[in-house]
């Protein structure tokens, strides 16, 4: 019985071992693809100058909330680091980001209203989710939402 209880308690610390490299390791690239965001991002403010604006600056704003997605995606996994868990909040805000990104990258096409409709309905059944998520989540971590 001692022995099984060693070797699971091995296992347990091995795999949190491995969690954590590649958790680590997954950090890292995160970081890596907001430098290289935050650098297509400067690079398309030459834009500016050479498309009409209303162009320019839907490249430029589609590029700096793809940057924010991958901000929230490096939150999630600090979370995960840190606590040993996942925020469903920062998995939801995550979602709610890339979901306006699309929205904002079709804001100049046309559009059915049936898509229209689909995107203000997925947008708002997430942030019910999240009001739901804040609302009933556990009492010790309610202070950092």
């Amino acid at each position: 019985m001692w022995k099984e209880n060693s070797i699971d308690l091995r296992l347990t610390r091995f795999f949190e071992m491995s969690a954590r490299v590649v958790l680590s390791l997954l950090i890292f690239a995160i970081l890596l693809a907001i430098l290289a965001g935050i650098g297509c991002t400067i690079y398309d403010m030459r834009l500016v100058f050479q498309l009409e604006f209303h162009d320019a600056f839907k490249t430029i704003m589609v590029d700096m909330l793809t940057v924010l997605a991958i901000v929230e995606v490096l939150r999630t996994a600090q979370a995960y680091f840190t606590e040993g868990r996942v925020k469903v909040t920062y998995i939801i805000d995550t979602v709610i980001v890339t979901v306006l990104t699309e929205v904002m990258a079709f804001w100049y096409k046309e559009m059915e209203w049936q898509e229209v409709a689909m995107f203000i309905a997925l947008v708002l059944s997430l942030a019910c989710i999240r009001i739901i998520a804040v609302r009933f989540s556990p009492p010790r971590f309610r202070e950092e939402l």
